[in-house]
């Protein structure tokens, strides 16, 4: 799973908006598209995915000094 020099540019700067599901129908297509393909986006895509989730878990007491 590598990404050819013809396929869809990398999509690293949408990947937070992918996660939270923030991108319209056909960038949420193009980007789960580019995931099956590229290694390198899809560890990005699992970083920032968990990123995501453990920061769900913060209480606002947990930023709190």
């Amino acid at each position: 799973m590598t990404t050819d020099p013809g396929d869809d540019p990398h999509v690293r700067l949408l990947l937070g908006a992918y996660v939270l599901d923030a991108l319209d129908a056909e960038e949420t297509c193009r980007v789960a598209r580019h995931l099956r393909r590229c290694d390198g986006c899809a560890r990005d895509y699992a970083a920032v995915a968990e990123a995501s989730a453990l920061l769900a878990l913060l209480r606002a007491e947990d930023l709190r000094e």
